[in-house]
Formats: structure tokens, sequence, C-alpha cells
């Protein structure tokens, strides 16, 4: 049986395609590997080659004298399956399958995988890929990818499904000097995936961070164990999901990329929120985000104070409080008695606080020490611009220095360039507050520090649910279905509707099918007016398209009019349309909201639930919030 552990720490290394020929991966992969450390054993297998860099090269890796932990396969991909079933022969614990050509080119592909998810199977092996680049762990210097850049050994593991992306965003830490923990990519998940990932992660005492690049779950099996090991480890290690397919355009062509299932993005938002998860709009807000849910103190809720000696920045971040969903905080009497005393007579007076171009330190302390006391104010975003008497240095250190008194969350903005800012900035990254060059990032990341404590926060908020012999008894509610799928209607009628609703407790108004107007009348005199008609047809679902729906009828008189003419309405616009009958339902007077309640099947993560505004504007508007149940 395989282990992931030791595929992950290997003291023991194959490398299946291992070559010397210049340019190749095989010989990339090669390097890279004996750049790691000494007591690491690379085993070279090559059927065509004696030696490989300085090293013995073994036709199969059954003629490997040692143990291997880790095989990393690098052949084309119509010779994979014979290699796999030959590290399940040789017991093997782990394999990381770079070569592509699978299920990404059709059919052919498929089939190749296919079989190798058999052999997999018989051998219990654990696989990495296909089609991925494998995965680098800097603490232990193991580069187990063609990639060229090791680096530097730090606290945040980066998952991406896609090869492509995460090699480009490699190349940008490494020049920004973000460390790894572990970064990995997982191609097609022919075995391992997120969920497997997020588990080993979470009990990895070098991760404090999971950052996802996630284009789609293929299953509702992968789906629940995503879920189970996100929640397991999200009140713990924040984990932060950049996941793409929010326009139909993106989510097109992340469906054609190495062949990703994805689903419904708002569905998928959904499940990061149920599990505690984070999900970010940008590349640079992954890494942002690392670096402040990790931290001691999150929001207590979205007013935001702003702190600037420069009015255009402040305004700037007004407007990012407002776009990105916070609140600018309305600063308590007495915190304005502060700054009134601290601050010249022509400060802002109000949220942004401009303490002016010329301010010292001094100024952006008291105007600080205002904010954090105020309890109107949950966080703080402070803005530097090069001017005044305040040295960038001295900024910075007065600003630590109270943020790390307090437990409410204080944002640096220093903008501009050169070397005195720059050192600012390390003197905010060493001391673990967070920094930032723009007003708009600084107030995104806040916003996102405010979101992921609400998602922890609903993770103690989910109920149990109904247990079995207090659900209603719907046998007869599977006939109704059942008929409703025979006569292939997706839709139930609106009488079929409110029978079902009545069965689970939902109150609905009182109403009656009638199939003559004098039905009409009667069912209306014993609900009372005034009442409303509806078409009731198995082959009308929108009724307000056909003119089907008569509302505000107050008697008898009106009420034999509009049955008539509705029946005429209808019968004219749908000529085919099969007519049950005409619903009479009484009015309801005074309705507060008109709501739309749905729920649907998704594919990936099962059972969905859409609660919202109604109405004919639904589909205009699309105010509505989507949950996984139990809610």
């Amino acid at each position: 049986m395989g282990s992931i552990e030791r595929m992950f720490d290997p003291e023991t290394i194959a490398v299946v395609g291992a070559t010397e020929r210049e340019g190749s991966v095989g010989r990339a992969i090669m390097e890279n590997l004996l750049a790691g450390v000494e007591e690491r054993e690379i085993f070279p297998v090559n059927p065509n080659r004696k030696a490989v860099l300085g090293l013995k090269c073994y036709p199969s890796i059954k003629d490997v004298p040692r143990h291997v932990d880790l095989a990393i396969i690098a052949v084309p991909a119509k010779i994979v399956p014979k290699v796999v079933e030959e590290c399940g022969e040789a017991g093997v614990d782990g394999l990381v399958i770079i070569s592509a050509g699978f299920r990404e080119v059709g059919e052919e592909g498929r089939k190749l995988e296919k079989k190798i998810e058999e052999i997999r199977a018989k051998y219990g092996l654990r696989i990495l890929g296909p089609n991925c680049f494998g995965f680098i762990r800097p603490h232990i210097k193991l580069n187990a990818t063609f990639l060229k850049r090791m680096p530097e050994p730090g606290q945040i593991a980066f998952v991406s499904q896609s090869g492509a992306l995460g090699s480009a965003i490699l190349d940008w830490a490494v020049a920004s000097h973000i460390g790894f923990s572990m970064f990995i990519s997982l191609g097609s998940m022919l075995d391992i995936d997120y969920g497997d990932l997020i588990d080993y992660l979470g009990e990895d005492p070098n991760t404090k961070s999971i950052l996802i690049y996630m284009e789609g779950i293929d299953s509702l099996e992968r789906a629940k164990k995503f879920m189970s090991a996100a929640r397991g480890f999200a009140r713990t290690k924040p984990i932060i999901i950049l996941k793409p397919g929010k326009h139909e355009a993106g989510a097109r062509a992340a469906r054609s990329h190495t062949g990703a299932m994805v689903g419904s993005f708002e569905v998928y938002d959904a499940a990061f929120k149920r599990v505690g998860a984070i999900r970010v709009d940008e590349i640079e807000d992954l890494f942002n985000c690392a670096s402040v849910l990790d931290s001691r103190y999150l929001p207590g809720g979205p007013r935001i104070a702003i702190i600037t000696n420069a009015g255009g920045p402040g305004v700037i971040a007004a407007d990012a409080v407002v776009d990105y969903g916070g609140e600018l905080a309305k600063l308590s009497k007495e915190a304005m008695e502060a700054l009134n005393a601290a601050l010249p007579p022509h400060w802002s007076k109000g949220n942004p606080i401009d303490v002016i171009g010329d301010a010292d330190v001094k100024r952006y302390i008291e105007a600080l020490k205002a904010c954090l006391g105020d309890p109107n104010v949950d966080g703080v975003v402070v803005i530097y611009t090069p001017q005044g008497a305040a040295k960038p240095r001295e900024f910075a250190e007065a600003v630590v220095d109270l943020a790390l008194e307090k437990v409410k969350p204080v944002l640096a903005v220093c903008m501009g360039g050169g070397e005195e800012i720059e050192e600012a900035r390390k003197i905010f990254y060493k001391n673990n507050v967070p920094c930032y060059d723009t007003p708009e990032k600084a107030v995104r990341t806040y916003m996102y520090m405010y979101k992921y404590k609400r998602n922890l926060e609903l993770l103690y908020e989910t109920p149990h649910e109904l247990p079995i012999e207090l659900a209603p008894p719907k046998a007869h509610l599977k006939v109704m279905i059942r008929r409703a799928v025979k006569e292939r209607r997706g839709v139930l009628t609106e009488d079929e509707a409110e029978r079902f609703l009545k069965v689970y407790g939902i109150p609905t108004p009182q109403a009656g099918l009638a199939r003559s107007a004098g039905e009409a009348i009667l069912i209306a005199s014993k609900i009372g007016y005034p009442v409303a008609l509806k078409i009731i047809s198995p082959d009308i679902v929108h009724k307000t398209d056909v003119n089907g729906v008569i509302l505000g009828i107050n008697n008898e008189s009106e009420l034999r009019d509009a049955y008539n003419r509705l029946l005429d309405e209808v019968k004219r616009k749908r000529p085919d349309a099969r007519i049950e009958g005409i619903y009479v339902q009484k009015m309801m007077p005074h309705a507060d909201y008109e709501l739309i309640l749905g729920s649907k099947k998704d594919p990936i993560f099962g059972s969905v639930i859409l609660f919202g505004a109604g109405g004919v504007g639904v589909e205009i508007f699309k105010d509505y919030a989507i949950g996984l149940p139990p809610l």
C-alpha cells in the first residue's frame, strides 16, 4: 500500500525517463534532484542508458536495488501504464506522472488513464498527476519538478490545478522572495486531489496557510472529500482559493483546460463559505491574504477608519470600502473630540481622517489612538505619502508599536518608491503588520479578513439535520413526481407544488382548482375576496408569458369576466397547451416581501438551496444567495 507521507518526504527517488539530453524533462528533473540533500538516493531508470549525470542507470524500476519511496515518470503517455505496473510490482509508495497525453487529448488518452487507474487500485499506489510538473518542498531541499527555480522555505503551501499558471507564479514568488512549505501541481488528479493535500498540509508543521488555484472538481465524491478536509482544518490554517470561471466565457475556457469539470461558480462559492475557506479574485490576493489571515487579530466587523496625509488616496480608499462591501466607520463623539484636540483646525472633520500633508509622526499616533479606542471602528487603514515632517522609518515604527498593542487590525499603505519607503515596508513586514503600495489593496485585503472571520463563524452555526423519524411522509409526493417525469415535465403545476409545500409544513394562501367559472365562484366564496386567477397547464411554466395571471379580483362579476378572459387569452397564445383548470387563490393584501426559494441537485456538490428577492425582476436584479443544506 502506497504512502503519501513517504512520497512527499522520500529517502529514495527513481526517475523513469532520466537522460542527459540537453533541454529534456528527464535531465531537468535529475539536475534538480541532485541539487538537494546528499543523503537522498537518486536512481535513474532508462533501458537505453548505462549512466545519467554520473549515476548508474537501471533498465527498469524493478532492477533498482533499494525500496523506492517516490518514482517520477517522464516517458511518452503510451508507455506509462507499463511503467506504473512495474512500480506496483516493485512496491513503490508514490508516483509523480509528469507525462501529458491523457484525458486532455481525447478518447485514446482517457483509455490510457483508465488503465493506469486500474493498475493503481490493484497495488494501492498513490499518484500525483498525470500532466503535472510535480512538487517542491524547500524545507527538505527537494525539487521534484522540471522547473529550474527553487523558492525559499516558508509557511505557505501553494496547490495549483494548472501547471502553466503554477510555473508563472513560482517565477514571480521567487523574485518577490516569497517562501513556501510546499509548491505542487495536481494536473489531471487521477488519484491525489484537493482533499488529500489539505489533509496532508493540515498536519504539516511547516504550513501555516494553504493557497489553492482551483479550476474545478469533477465528482460528488471528490467534492465531499474536499469539503470534509477543508472543514477539518479551516479553523487552524487559512484556506484561500482562486477560482476562475465566474463568467461563462471563463467557465468554458476552464472546461476545455485539462478536462476540468467546472460547475456553477456560485455553488462553488457557497461550498467555500460552508467549509470556512475564503475565495479571492486575483492572484496577488492569494499572497496578500496568506500573510494576514494567519494573524492574531481578525476584524470584528466591516467598519473601517481611514487615516491619511493626502486627500486623494483617502478618497480612493473610501471608494474602495464601498466597492468591496465595507462601511466607513462613523466616528464616536469621544474620538472626534480627541482628533479635534490633536489635529490642526482645518483637518477633514470626519472619516477619512486627513491629518494634512505636513503631518509629523505625533499626528499619526494621536489619530491612530483615537480610532483604535473607538468602539465604532473595527479596523484602520493608515496611508502614508512621502511629504511633510514624518519620515517613512519613523512612521513605520510608530504604527507598528500601536498595531502590536491593540486587538484591532491595522493595515498600512506606503505609497511611492525609493530606499526610504522600501525600508519602511520592511519594518512592517518584519513585525507582521500588513503593508501595501495602494489603498485599494489594503481595503480589499481587510474585507477578505472580515469575510474569512464570518466564514469561520458560520462553521459553528450549521444546524443538525432533521431526524429521520420527524421527516414528513413522502410516498404520495413521489407518485406526483413520477407522474410529472413520465409526462416529461420538468416543473410541477402550481396546485401540485402547493400540495408539496403543505406536506413539509410550509403555509400557502388558500386556493382551489376550478374547471369552470361556476366552480371558480364557489371557491372564491369560501376563501373570500380579493382573489387571483392563475392558469394551470403542464405545458406552461411561466404564466405571465401567456397572460396567464389576473390579480385583484374583488367580486363575483369581476371573477366571471376574468375567468373567461384568461382562458381566451391563453388559448390564443398557446393553442397547443393542455389546460387542467384555473387556480383560484386568495390574494395576500399586504406582502412585505416577494421571495424566491429554490433547490436543485448540483452534479458536483449535491443539494443546493437558493433564497432571495423574487418576482418578475429576479433575473434582472439577481438579489439572491446560495447555500448548501443544512442551513
